[in-house]
């Protein structure tokens, strides 16, 4: 069996001098590719910097034999994440894959949490992946070739209490997920989703000690197969964690058809709406697959 190398690759890696994001650079680096550790050396409020804290695992992927450059811009302003992907140029000339894996925790319940905590944790998670997919796109296409991994979380797809800014985030990261993978498709530039069960800082406070072994490095491995060329898919979510591995994505019940409803229709006929006997994965093309399900439906008057 051949070993999936990176060799010539150029990866940035936001949040990368730490936690999940370390595991990914040293991982990478030691296939042979060369990584921008991005990272502010932040707390997990995402209120200091510690610029240090990118230049150590720079030093630690060089004193192992690998290539890689640090950087300390923020993911939250669109100029910090351009920013960051002219470090990429810059150094190597090009960019290849981008792992946005930068992260804030601000908790709160909706009736508590403040306007600033909300927007810190969405301009890091989901505004940061915007602003660099923004930057980074467009060159990808432009070179006929490209790796995007964004980070959502069960938060996203499930829900947690006390993370509304999280949540939204995490939710919002699968739309542009989906659109990343779309526009890039005719180019061979491929976007997909992380969803990482791992114990890191942002597991402060919490009692872990009956969890499975989390560790970042079980990860690694698939956010590493979703960053090579040989990966054969797009515009879809992974989760990986603890050993084990699998695909989340968004599904529809077979749905129920009628010309007209009432009310009271629609009270009598959910139990078939949430009938899950077929279930229905429409895939990167869902907007199609959903139209022509529900026309077809429409049009054969099927109940």
């Amino acid at each position: 069996m051949t070993e999936l190398r990176f060799d010539g690759r150029i990866a940035v890696i936001t949040g990368g001098g730490r936690g999940l994001g370390r595991a990914y650079a040293l991982l990478l680096a030691a296939k042979g590719c060369k990584v921008v550790v991005n990272d502010l050396g932040a707390p997990i409020k995402g209120d200091a910097a510690d610029t240090s804290v990118a230049q150590q695992l720079v030093d630690e992927i060089k004193a192992a034999g690998g290539e890689a450059v640090a950087d300390t811009n923020s993911v939250a302003t669109p100029d910090g994440a351009q920013a960051i992907v002219q470090s990429a140029i810059d150094t190597y000339g090009k960019i290849d894959i981008l792992i946005h894996n930068a992260g804030n925790v601000r908790y709160g319940t909706i009736r508590e949490l403040s306007y600033d905590d909300f927007q810190s944790v969405v301009d890091v998670h989901l505004m940061g992946a915007f602003h660099l997919v923004k930057a980074t796109h467009p060159l990808m296409c432009d070179a006929g070739y490209g790796r995007i991994v964004l980070t959502s979380s069960i938060g996203g797809i499930y829900g947690n209490n006390r993370c509304v800014n999280y949540g939204i985030s995490k939710s919002g990261m699968i739309g542009l997920n989906n659109i990343a993978a779309l526009e890039g498709e005719e180019f061979d530039v491929k976007s997909n989703i992380i969803v990482p069960n791992a114990v890191t800082r942002m597991a402060d406070g919490l009692d872990t000690s009956l969890y499975p072994p989390l560790g970042p490095e079980l990860v690694a491995p698939a956010v590493a197969w979703m960053c090579h060329e040989d990966c054969s898919i797009s515009g879809e979510m992974i989760t990986a964690g603890g050993g084990r591995i699998a695909r989340c994505f968004i599904a529809e019940t077979k749905g129920v058809y009628r010309p007209s409803w009432t009310v009271d229709e629609v009270d009598a006929a959910m139990g078939a709406i949430h009938d899950k006997q077929e279930v229905l994965d429409f895939g990167l093309h869902g907007h199609v697959g959903h139209l022509t399900h529900s026309f077809a439906m429409a049009r054969s008057g099927e109940r």
